[in-house]
């Protein structure tokens, strides 16, 4: 009869933080004690200090594995932020999965810039297109407490993160999430003509960039909201025209963009002769992130 395999001896709480950081450095991560410890903390519900203080504690069998599952997962390439289940994003903290992608430091132009804006009307109704994770929308429903949001995307996976992040956050009853396609949900609502700002962070990859894409996002993170046609536009050639249909006489359109996009979308946007240039934003790096267009009256 064959015998069962033996249970994986307990181990202290250094030796299994040594273990991590050998195995994520041999899978190339370069913050890897950092991360190793991060992934301790959110395992074992305990803190960096106590970490320290408390390294000779032993660790039980069972707990052995949950790390080590968890320093697999990441050695795999897979996001931290998808293992440890959160983002921050303007100073509030985000449920985050792989149905959605993960925040990034430089969309929150995009809140900063809808939250400084003089809005013509009030309460502005302010529309979020492909919401994701709802951090745009949950941000700006919290800077502006008197602002109505509605909040769409195509997948509803995502949406159900979203609406989490929403009731989390105390905005639940302020955010109005939609699934569907760009701003086709708002139309079943009458909103044609009366949103005061469209805001958005659609897919802006060019698909011939996709497969150089570091692991973390080529592998987990999904492909719906990084694809962006060959020019990496497709998606804000139609929300330019689609946005024209729904903003209010002088209403704000805020789009991010990626590396170089920011002056070709430009001159779209006036050519297209319903948009005044808005302005620019550049992100920490220097780069033209997120573009503002004005619907003219």
């Amino acid at each position: 009869m064959k015998l069962a395999a033996p249970a994986p001896k307990a181990t202290t709480r250094s030796a299994l933080l040594r273990a991590g950081v050998s195995l994520l450095s041999d899978a190339g991560i370069p913050n890897a004690e950092n991360e190793a410890i991060w992934i301790l903390e959110f395992a074992l519900g305990t803190s960096r200090l106590a970490l320290r203080l408390e390294g000779s504690r032993t660790i039980s069998p069972r707990e052995q594995d949950r790390v080590m599952e968890l320093f697999a997962r990441r050695a795999a390439r897979e996001p931290l932020q998808y293992i440890l289940g959160s983002q921050e994003f303007c100073g509030l903290e985000f449920l985050v999965d792989r149905s959605v992608l993960i925040p990034r430091p430089e969309t929150e132009l995009l809140v900063e810039q809808v939250v400084q804006h003089n809005f013509r009307t009030w309460p502005p109704i302010i529309a979020d297109i492909g919401t994701g994770s709802g951090c745009i929308a949950v941000a700006v429903a919290r800077a502006l407490p008197t602002a109505v949001l509605y909040a769409t995307d195509r997948s509803p996976a995502a949406l159900r993160v979203a609406e989490h992040n929403a009731a989390r956050h105390g905005v639940k009853d302020r955010v109005q999430f939609l699934v569907g396609n760009l701003l086709e949900p708002l139309r079943a609502h009458g909103l044609e003509g009366k949103v005061a700002a469209v805001v958005s962070n659609p897919p802006y990859i060019p698909d011939r960039e996709l497969l150089e894409l570091q692991p973390e996002v080529r592998m987990f993170e999904p492909r719906l909201a990084l694809a962006g046609g060959m020019d990496g536009l497709e998606f804000h050639h139609q929300l330019l025209g689609s946005a024209m249909e729904f903003l209010a006489p002088g209403g704000l359109l805020v789009l991010e963009v990626g590396q170089g996009q920011a002056g070709p979308l430009s001159e779209i946007a006036v050519a297209h002769g319903g948009y005044a240039q808005a302005g620019l934003v550049r992100d920490a790096a220097g780069i033209e992130r997120v573009v503002c267009l004005s619907k003219k009256f």
